[in-house]
């Protein structure tokens, strides 16, 4: 069973900066392909960025694509996701999956542990 724990969420203005960290329990984390998906109220869950294992391969959303960089760190067993340029509607729960698997995935229905989530709120 893999444990995830986001952190970094907070209240920033338009035009900020955050940066999310998700730390991970298994020691097996270069094992593992790793997502963020966020949900704001009353939306669905949606995709925002994902790496492969090794981290040489990463995927964004059209929204979020220029502004927003995922990276990792195995050694720490960590994933983070540096949001720059935010808007109001980047506000919502930011969530990390993880999958055993060397490719990443673009739906959340693919990925078998999520973190408990972190609020993100850009105000205008």
């Amino acid at each position: 069973q893999v444990q995830l724990v986001e952190s970094g969420g907070g209240l920033v203005q338009a035009g900020g900066s955050l940066r999310l960290s998700c730390a991970a329990s298994e020691r097996t984390f270069r094992n593992y392909a790793m997502g963020w998906f966020r949900q704001a109220p009353e939306k669905e869950r949606e995709f925002v960025a994902a790496i492969n294992w090794s981290g040489d391969d990463t995927g964004y959303s059209v929204s979020v694509k220029g502004r927003f960089t995922i990276s990792r760190d195995n050694a720490k067993n960590t994933v983070y996701l540096q949001m720059s340029s935010l808007k109001p509607e980047d506000t919502a729960v930011y969530y990390c999956a993880a999958r055993q698997s060397r490719s990443f995935y673009y739906t959340h229905n693919e990925y078998d542990y999520w973190g408990q989530g972190t609020q993100v709120t850009v105000s205008s």
